[in-house]
């Protein structure tokens, strides 16, 4: 199938480029989805800065942030930006996993990965792409995480929409590519690392781009 070779064209030119993202970097799958959490709407440097608070404080747990005050934790996570309700993401979340799982990500873990998407996707302030990232990274699920790096990346590539929806972007790579978390795992992370470095919001570098030729005209346009 031609887009099968072409999405993996690019992700063998990436890894080429880049070599192993070993995304996401995080001691413990708690850690990780905290950071997911942490991460909307700044930058990851913050996040580090507000888990090594926790750290530091010794409250990098799912037993101590259960009975850790909101307005206590916000202060810790402070560094994160919109603290407070962060903080109050994190305390929704922490409830979430005491409810339905005793505190217990194992068994998150073993939980079907439709459903356990639907049951963080209740969770109020996790939208799909916080949902899909602790699936993905927390839990190693073959789920494809989209991202506002993805859908410049692609769109400007003219294989799909700029204003795709999320669903449908995700399953322009899930419908094609081998359910295997490794894989979705560091094509995501390549396609951050290109995005952050390469193909800007605004600057662009299309000529130094790992793509190469393919870089800034319609690559995918005659799919």
């Amino acid at each position: 199938m031609i887009e099968k070779k072409r999405l993996l064209k690019v992700y063998e030119k990436l890894t080429r480029a880049f070599g192993p993202q070993k995304w996401w970097p995080a001691d413990t799958a708690f850690e990780v989805i905290l950071g997911a959490i942490l991460t909307q709407s700044t930058s990851w440097q913050n996040v580090e800065r507000a888990i090594a608070n926790l750290k530091n404080s010794k409250s990098l747990s799912f037993e101590k942030l259960l009975k850790m005050k909101t307005h206590r934790l916000a202060q810790l996570i402070k560094p994160a930006g919109y603290y407070n309700v962060k903080a109050q993401r994190l305390k929704n979340f922490i409830s979430f996993m005491e409810k339905n799982y005793s505190g217990d990500l194992n068994r998150m873990k073993k939980q079907d990965t439709s459903i356990l998407r639907r049951q963080l996707l209740s969770v109020c302030g996790i939208g799909p792409e916080t949902a899909d990232s602790i699936l993905l990274y927390a839990f190693q699920k073959p789920v494809f995480v989209v991202d506002a790096y993805t859908r410049r990346i692609f769109s400007r590539h003219g294989y799909v929409k700029e204003g795709i929806d999320y669903e449908a972007l995700q399953r322009f790579f899930t419908r094609v590519l081998p359910a295997q978390g490794r894989l979705f795992n560091e094509y995501h992370a390549l396609l951050v690392r290109l995005g952050k470095e390469f193909c800007k919001k605004t600057k662009m570098k299309c000529q130094a781009c790992p793509l190469g030729k393919e870089a800034g005209r319609s690559f995918f346009r005659n799919n």
